[in-house]
């Protein structure tokens, strides 16, 4: 797989992937359990590789990080 998330891009959403399984401890009763779905930017930050940007070609690494 070859990185298609830069820096920036990848920054974003670690925090945004925290800042919403952080709802888990926050939220009470069913609601928590959408702080699941912070996972998702989380693990597509971590791995630098979305695969929702491969079907529209999008890749907003920069060409340094991409050998």
């Amino acid at each position: 797989m070859t990185p298609n998330v830069g820096s920036t891009d990848r920054v974003l959403r670690i925090i945004i992937g925290l800042g919403l399984l952080s709802l888990i401890v926050i939220l009470d009763g069913n609601m928590r359990w959408w702080g699941l779905i912070g996972l998702v930017p989380l693990a597509t930050g971590l791995f630098r590789w979305c695969p929702a940007y491969v079907p529209f070609g999008i890749n907003s690494c920069d060409t340094d990080s991409k050998k």
